[in-house]
This record gives C-alpha cells, sequence and structure tokens, in this order.
C-alpha cells in the first residue's frame, strides 16, 4: 500500500514537470469550503470516512544506531455534523475514534509483549486505542482565516507542523518545578486532488498523507528518564471505502476494536483521549 501511494503521488507530480510549487491562497467562504473538504472529505454530513496509514518507528539515542523498533498501521474513523449560527454562518465539527498497533518490525505480527532491549524487561505493549478524537470546536465560516495550499500541477498540498508542549497526565501538581512536560512534534503533509478539493458540491473521494511524529518514549515501554527519543514515519489515504482497511487490519478490528468501524455520535461531547491518558487509565485499572 505504501509503495502504492508513493507511486501515485509522483506520478501526479510529474505532470508538473520541473516548475517550482506556487503558493495559493484562499478566503472566505471558499477557505471555509475547503476546510471542511480537508476535515470531513465531503461537504454532506454524516458520512463516514476513513484515514488508514502504515509505517516505522525508531529509536534515537545519543551515542547508538538508531533501531527500527516497531511497525505501524493504524485508521482513524470520523464523520462530520453540519452546523448554523445565526452571526458566525455556517459550520461544521468532525467526530472520530483511531486507532494504531504496534508490530514486530521483522514479521508484521502484531505485538502483546515486547523485551525491552535497553532495560531487559518485557513489558505489556499499550497499542493506541484513542476514544474519542474529536474536533474541540466546531468551524465556522465567519472564523475562517485564510488557507494557503501548495499546487503540484493537479495536486493541492496542505503541509503544517504541529508543536506539542504540554502537562504530561501522568505528572502531578509540581510538574512546573521538576518538569514532566510531553514534548513532541508532529508533521503532516497531505495530498488533495485539486480539481475535487475546489469544487464545493464534490465529495474528495481520496486524498494521501504523509505523517512524521517526533516525541518522547511512550509510557508502556518503562524507560523512565533514560534518553532518547521516538521517530515515527508513515504514509496513508483516506477514503470512503471501508474495504480500504487492509485486511490484517480489519481481522484486528473485528476481534479486539468492533466499535471502531464506526464514528462516534455526531453530537458526541465526551473529553479527548491521548495515548497517555489511556495509558494512565490502563494502569489504573491493572495496577501494571
Amino acid at each position: 500500500m505504501t509503495l502504492r501511494i508513493i507511486a501515485i503521488a509522483v506520478g501526479a507530480l510529474a505532470l508538473v514537470g520541473p516548475a517550482p510549487a506556487a503558493d495559493q491562497s484562499f478566503t472566505g467562504r471558499q477557505a471555509w469550503e475547503i476546510g471542511r473538504k480537508t476535515t470531513c472529505g465531503t461537504p454532506e454530513a454524516g458520512v463516514t470516512r476513513y484515514g488508514v496509514w502504515q509505517g516505522k518507528a525508531y529509536s534515537r539515542v545519543p551515542g547508538e544506531k538508531d533501531r527500527h523498533l516497531f511497525s505501524l498501521i493504524g485508521v482513524n474513523t470520523r464523520q462530520c455534523a453540519s452546523l448554523n449560527d445565526s452571526e458566525r454562518g455556517d459550520g461544521f465539527r468532525s467526530v472520530s475514534r483511531e486507532v494504531m498497533l504496534y508490530l514486530d518490525p521483522e514479521t508484521n505480527e502484531l505485538l502483546d509483549e515486547w523485551l525491552n532491549p535497553w532495560t531487559g524487561e518485557r513489558v505489556t505493549v499499550v497499542h493506541v486505542a484513542n476514544d474519542p478524537v474529536n474536533m474541540r470546536a466546531p468551524r465556522f465560516e465567519a472564523d475562517t482565516r485564510e488557507v494557503t495550499l501548495r499546487r503540484y500541477g493537479e495536486l493541492l498540498v496542505s503541509a503544517s507542523e504541529v508543536p506539542l508542549f504540554y502537562d504530561n497526565p501522568l505528572g502531578g501538581d509540581f510538574q512546573p518545578y521538576v518538569g514532566g512536560t510531553y514534548h513532541a512534534m508532529e508533521i503532516f503533509d497531505t495530498f488533495y486532488p485539486a480539481d475535487e478539493l475546489l469544487d464545493p458540491a464534490r465529495r474528495l473521494e481520496r486524498s494521501w498523507i504523509g505523517w512524521v511524529r517526533v516525541a518522547q518514549w511512550l509510557p508502556w515501554m518503562k524507560m523512565g528518564s533514560r534518553s532518547g527519543l521516538m521517530v515515527f514515519n508513515a504514509t496513508g489515504s483516506s477514503t470512503f471505502d471501508r474495504d480500504s482497511i487492509p485486511e490484517s487490519l480489519r481481522a484486528i478490528l473485528k476481534a479486539r476494536y468492533p466499535s471502531y468501524f464506526e464514528p462516534p455520535p455526531l453530537d458526541d461531547e465526551r473529553p479527548n483521549e491521548t495515548s497517555w491518558t489511556v495509558f494512565r487509565k490502563t494502569v489504573e485499572t491493572t495496577g501494571n
């Protein structure tokens, strides 16, 4: 799947020739419509969209060679609600839940236990199963700022970096004094067919994404204060076709996470989950 995504993107870029990319800016109603389309894939409400990705996770420790620790596969399942405000105009809000699984780097088999090569301890793997992962607030037309995309011929590209720096949910009340802040960077490069994205009446049948995360050790690895960090690199695509979810992932969802085939309800108001909050609940429940 990864090679196919790369081939599609490279093929589309080949249509452009050697000309450099040109930034294209959008404002007003069009900017809001683009924001909804890139989030929801469609101007319709209540349509389920699947974002699937595959990749690898590496360690980076000063003084040693990077290690391929895990392979990755995941899916985000979402839908969007349509809203209207008398002063702010049309709006939308997305609701979703997502799974990301850690796989053996050699066999691609699902990992439930992992032998930590630095500590020698065998630990329980806590896969990502975040429910929900919702937009915290609706996005209305009146609140929409300018949207700038990079154009490569028939492709429009959204490139964004998301620096994360906040109190770690596993920490206590004295983080400002002793540290414990979660520090990471998420990088998203998403590719859209320009004709589908810019037509407000059409669905965005397919889009492709490159995702990178640079972050601290996963909590279940039990790395404590050891120096080092994680580097995640993955590619994926979004579609309305459930069959686009790889068969191996569909089988695991069916066995372990059946609710993740469907998005949360449109009126879902639960607080969002992260890998850290889910891990904390796991520890508090199991004692491990």
